[in-house]
C-alpha cells in the first residue's frame, strides 16, 4: 500500500495533493519528491548555519525516513542503506537518527520505535502532535494551539519542564473510517 507521508492540516494546502491514499478532498502538499527534496535543502542549510556536519550517512538516511512514506524502524532504515557485500550497522543509523532528531528533522514516534520526517520547521518549544492509524500506520503529524495551551497550563502547575514536547494520540484515520472497517493492528506494508 503506498503510505501518505506526514501530514500538517494547519500548514499546508488541503486541495494541492494528487497522493493516491488522499483523494483531492484531503490532498496535502507535504508529498513527494519536492518535499523529500525541500527537507534535504532545509537539513544542509541547517547544518550550514550551526557549523554542523552533515555527513553522507546523515543525509543517506534523512532521503530513506522522508522517502518512505511510513514510520521505519533503525534497523528497517539500515536495511534499505545497505549494499550487497557492504552491510550499515544499526548503531550507525541510531547515532545519524539522533543528529537528525535533535535538529528537528525527524521525530521518534516512540509506541512505534519508529522515525517520520519533520517536513516543517517548528517553533521553539512548540509540540509535535501525531495522529497514528492503528488500522493503515500512517502517522499524520499537525500541531494545534488548544493543546498548546493546554499542555502549557499543566506543565506550569507540575513545575515540570519537558526535554521534548511530543503527543502521539493512536485511533482511526478519517480515510480508514471511510472504509467502514474496525481499528485494529495495522496492516503489513505491501513490498
Amino acid at each position: 500500500m503506498d503510505e501518505h507521508p506526514s501530514r500538517d492540516e494547519d500548514a499546508h494546502d488541503l486541495a494541492a495533493c494528487d497522493h493516491p491514499a488522499c483523494g483531492r478532498a484531503e490532498g496535502r502538499e507535504g508529498c513527494g519528491a519536492a518535499s523529500r527534496a525541500g527537507l534535504v535543502d532545509r537539513a544542509e542549510r541547517m547544518a550550514r548555519e550551526r557549523g554542523l556536519q552533515f555527513t553522507a550517512l546523515r543525509r543517506r538516511t534523512l532521503e530513506v525516513v522522508a522517502g518512505e512514506g511510513r514510520p521505519l524502524g533503525a534497523y528497517d532504515i539500515a536495511e534499505r542503506l545497505s549494499a550487497p557485500g557492504k552491510r550499515v550497522a544499526a548503531v550507525s543509523v541510531y547515532r545519524a537518527l539522533d543528529f537528525l532528531t535533535e535538529n528537528g528533522l525527524v521525530h521518534r514516534i516512540a509506541s512505534r520505535n519508529a522515525f517520520v520526517p519533520c517536513e516543517h520547521g517548528h517553533g521553539g518549544g512548540e509540540s509535535a502532535v501525531f495522529l497514528i492509524c492503528r488500522r493503515c500506520g500512517t502517522v499524520d503529524e499537525t500541531v494545534s494551539a488548544e493543546i498548546e495551551r493546554s499542555l502549557d497550563h499543566t506543565l506550569a502547575r507540575a513545575g515540570f519542564k519537558p526535554a521534548s514536547r511530543i503527543v502521539e494520540i493512536e485511533g482511526e484515520c478519517g480515510a480508514c473510517q471511510g472504509r467502514g472497517a474496525p481499528a485494529g493492528p495495522p496492516e503489513a506494508p505491501a513490498q
